[in-house]
C-alpha cells in the first residue's frame, strides 16, 4: 500500500479540521497544512492522533505527500489569501491535478480562477460548503463547480463525506453544479435564502411574543409543533431548542439576555447586489440584510423608542387576538410558510437569471436536493421544490407550481391578517411585508410602472412603449401639458 495521501487540505481552523477528520473517517489518508505550523503539530498530536494523517510544515511537503492526480482543498479566508495559495501551488503541481476552494468565495473570483488555473494545465473546483462546523465533521451539503474534468476525480471523496438523505440514507447531498463559478453562486443563493428564513422566523417570534403574549415555554411548544408539519426544518428545530435554554447568569431564559444586534458575513449582501445587477427582485434577502443593518443601530433605536411613540400596542393586541390566541398562532404559522415559499421562489428566479447570464446549464431540482441535508436551510419542503422542477424544468416561478400555488392560496387570508396586525400595532415585520408585497406585485397583471415610464420620459426623454401598438415613443410633455390655473 502506498504511503502517499489521497487528499490534501490547507487551513486548520475548526471547519478545516472537521472536514479533514470527515475525509479520513471515510477511509482516506489525508495530508494537512496550515500557515501557522504549530497548528499542524497540535492537530496531529490531539484530534488526529492515531489516525491516517500526515502533518506538513510546507506546501512543498504537502504536494510531495500526495498521490497523483493530486487533490488539494483550501479552507482559508476568501480573498487575496486564496490567490496567494494558488500562486504558490501551481508551480509545484502537474497537469491534471485539482485545486479546490471550499471557502465562502465570491463567484466572480471563482470564474476568474478557473480560467487562470486551467490555462496552466491544472483543474480548479469552487465548492460551496454548507452546514457549519458540525456539518463539516458529520456530513455537509457540498456544491462543487468549476473544471468539469475535475469532478470524477473528487466525486468519490466528496460524495462519501456529504450528508446523506433518502429512505435508506444513501443519497449524498453533493452533485456537480456547473462550470466555473456556478457552485459558489448556488452556495451564495443558499446563504441568501438562509438570511430570509432567519429573518422571517425572528419576525414570527416577535409577533407571537408581543401580540399573542407567548412565554418561552409556549414558544418552545409552538415551534416544536411547527417542526412536525410542513415547516419542518433545521432552523425551526434550533429555534425551538433556543427557547428551552435557561440563563445560568440571571433568572429566565438566555435568549432574552442576548443583545439584539445581528452580525453578517457578506454573502446575503452579495446576493442582493447581484440580484440588482441581473434585474431580478430578490426582495426577501435584501429586507433581511437591511434588518440586520438596522439592528446594529442599537443606540439610535433606543433613543428613537423614546421620541417616536407608536400606537397603544397592548390595547390593540388584545383586540386583535381576542379569545382566540391559538387561531392567531396558526395565522402566524401560515404567514411564515407563505413568506418562506416566496423567499425560495425568489432564490430560484435569481439562479435562473444567473444561469442565462453566465452560460451555466443548472439543474434546479438537483440544486434543491443538495440542500435537503447537511446545510442550514435543510427543510422538508425542498422535496416539493425538486418535484416542481422535475415536472416542469422550465418553471418560471415556484409560485406557479400547483403545490405552492395552493399553499399560498390557503395561507393568503392569514398572511394578510398577520401583516395587517403588525402594521396596526407598529411592529416592524419587513420580511413578512416584503414577501406579501412580492406576491401581490407578481400576481398583478398591471402595475403602476406605466406612470413611472411617463415620468422618465417627461424629465429625461427615456421613451416608452404602448399597450395598443408596437414601437417606441417619446412625447413632448411640456408642450402638451395643461397649465395649472
Amino acid at each position: 500500500m502506498s504511503d502517499l495521501c489521497d487528499f490534501g487540505l490547507i487551513g486548520l481552523a475548526v471547519m478545516g479540521e472537521n472536514l479533514a477528520l470527515n475525509v479520513e473517517s471515510r477511509g482516506y489518508r489525508v495530508a494537512v497544512f496550515n500557515r501557522t505550523t504549530e497548528k499542524v503539530d497540535e492537530f496531529i498530536a490531539e484530534r488526529a492522533k492515531g489516525k491516517k494523517f500526515v502533518g506538513c510544515h510546507s506546501i512543498e511537503q504537502m504536494v510531495q505527500s500526495l498521490q497523483r492526480p493530486r487533490k488539494i482543498m483550501m479552507l482559508v479566508k476568501a480573498g487575496p489569501a486564496v490567490d496567494e495559495l494558488i500562486r504558490q501551488l501551481t508551480p509545484l503541481l502537474d497537469a491534471g491535478d485539482v485545486i479546490i476552494d471550499g471557502g465562502n468565495t465570491h463567484f466572480a473570483d471563482t470564474e476568474r480562477r478557473t480560467k487562470e488555473v486551467e490555462a496552466q494545465g491544472l483543474l480548479f473546483i469552487g465548492a460551496g460548503v454548507s452546514g457549519g462546523e458540525e456539518g463539516a465533521l458529520k456530513g455537509p451539503s457540498l456544491m462543487p463547480g468549476g473544471s468539469r474534468a475535475g469532478w470524477p476525480l473528487i466525486q468519490p471523496i466528496f460524495q462519501a463525506i456529504a450528508a446523506k438523505v433518502g429512505p435508506q440514507h444513501d443519497i449524498p447531498c453533493c452533485e456537480w453544479v456547473g462550470p466555473r463559478g456556478a457552485g459558489h453562486y448556488v452556495k451564495m443563493v443558499h446563504n441568501g435564502i438562509e438570511y430570509g428564513d432567519m429573518q422571517l422566523i425572528c419576525e414570527a417570534y416577535l409577533l407571537l411574543q408581543q401580540i399573542a403574549g407567548l412565554s418561552a415555554d409556549e414558544l418552545y411548544e409552538t415551534f416544536d409543533n411547527w417542526n412536525r408539519g410542513e415547516l419542518e426544518s433545521y432552523l425551526i428545530e434550533i429555534t425551538r431548542d433556543i427557547f428551552s435554554v435557561k440563563d445560568d447568569l440571571a433568572d429566565g431564559y438566555l435568549v432574552d439576555q442576548i443583545l439584539d444586534v445581528a452580525g453578517a458575513k457578506g454573502t446575503g449582501k452579495w446576493m442582493s447586489q447581484l440580484a440588482l445587477d441581473l434585474g431580478v427582485p430578490s426582495t426577501l434577502v435584501t429586507s433581511a440584510v437591511y434588518a440586520r443593518c438596522l439592528s446594529a443601530m442599537k443606540e439610535g433605536r433606543v433613543r428613537a423608542s423614546q421620541d417616536l411613540p407608536g400606537p397603544p400596542a397592548a390595547e390593540l393586541a388584545a383586540g386583535i387576538v381576542g379569545h382566540d390566541r391559538a387561531g392567531f398562532v396558526e395565522a402566524v404559522r401560515q404567514a411564515l410558510y407563505a413568506s418562506k415559499i416566496c423567499s425560495y421562489a425568489q432564490g430560484f428566479v435569481q439562479l435562473q437569471a444567473a444561469a442565462q447570464e453566465f452560460d451555466w446549464n443548472l439543474d434546479y431540482g438537483a440544486c434543491a436536493l443538495l440542500w435537503r441535508g447537511g446545510c442550514i436551510i435543510r427543510a422538508r419542503f425542498l422535496d416539493r421544490i425538486q418535484e416542481a422542477f422535475h415536472d416542469q424544468p422550465d418553471l418560471e416561478n415556484l409560485l406557479l407550481a400547483p403545490y405552492f400555488r395552493q399553499a399560498v392560496q390557503t395561507a393568503q387570508e392569514s398572511w394578510r391578517r398577520v401583516v395587517g396586525a403588525a402594521v396596526q400595532l407598529g411592529i416592524a415585520t419587513p420580511a413578512f411585508s416584503t414577501a406579501l408585497a412580492y406576491f401581490d406585485g407578481y400576481r398583478s397583471a398591471r402595475s403602476p410602472a406605466n406612470l413611472l415610464q411617463a415620468q422618465r420620459d417627461y424629465f429625461g426623454a427615456h421613451t416608452y412603449q404602448r399597450t395598443d401598438r408596437g414601437g417606441t415613443y417619446h412625447t413632448e410633455w411640456i408642450a402638451r401639458r395643461r397649465t395649472p390655473k
